[in-house]
């Protein structure tokens, strides 16, 4: 599940989308399932640094929840 919401990330959000072809470019072999692999795991630091804050995602800036 975290590789099909890495993907959808990537189509939804410019941020994951110049991330994923970033590391796609980086590497020779296997290109689309690393680069996913690689924003998966940047989805999953950006979901677990949001909740042990207590803040929302906003694609303008990140704020504490009232």
């Amino acid at each position: 599940y975290l590789i099909e919401a890495a993907n959808s990330v990537r189509n939804h959000i410019p941020e994951y989308k110049q991330f994923y072809y970033k590391k796609y470019g980086e590497v020779t072999t296997h290109q689309h399932k690393r680069a996913l692999a690689l924003t998966s795991r940047k989805l999953v630091r950006l979901i677990f640094g949001l909740l042990t804050k207590n803040q929302i995602y906003s694609t303008d800036k990140v704020g504490e929840i009232q």
